[in-house]
């Protein structure tokens, strides 16, 4: 695990607990975000957690990603902000023939509001994949996350599935399917 937010919401839930199993590099510069690579090397996935507002540092992470994953909730105001990433996504894929792939998805979703089925159309004007996969506002991610947990040490059902239906379509798209 990156955390590459100056937020560092990522060493926050890595702090939690002492007994995290995930190795966690900060790394709060642009620079060091291009030293990713000499790190990655000893592990099968690195995931980034990036601010989607530090251009420097979003070029630098989506120059060394394999894949783009982008969490949105549905609210106009993320819709808005993702423009300045998606753009910075096709400038990479316009040079290295699409890659990396990228895909949007769609968290804190309110079941059965307008605003909750109207975000995905929104997000596909952006020319980037979707998620079919969304995760629902639930109660157990912030509890979970404030105990340095995921969903996966809870008994919550509906939250574990959502998180594994999530896991399938990444690696759906990590093997071009």
């Amino acid at each position: 695990m990156v955390d590459s937010d100056p937020q560092g919401s990522a060493r926050d839930w890595h702090a939690a607990t002492d007994d995290n199993p995930l190795p966690l590099v900060a790394l709060d510069r642009a620079n060091n975000v291009r030293t990713l690579n000499n790190i990655a090397k000893s592990y099968d996935f690195v995931v980034i957690d990036g601010a989607a507002k530090l251009e420097d540092m979003m070029a630098a992470a989506i120059k060394v990603a394999d894949l783009i994953l982008i969490p949105v909730q549905p609210s106009p105001y993320d819709l808005w902000a993702a423009s300045d990433l998606v753009d910075i996504i096709q400038a990479r894929q316009s040079v290295t023939d699409g890659l990396p792939p990228a895909a949007f998805v769609i968290t804190r979703a309110i079941q059965g509001t307008k605003l909750g089925e109207e975000i995905g159309r929104a997000l596909g004007e952006y020319e980037l994949g979707v998620f079919d996969s969304h995760i629902v506002q639930r109660q157990i991610y912030p509890q979970t996350a404030s105990e340095g947990r995921t969903v996966f040490d809870s008994s919550n059902t509906k939250a574990i599935k959502e998180i594994n239906d999530l896991t399938d379509e990444l690696f759906r798209l990590m093997e071009g399917k």
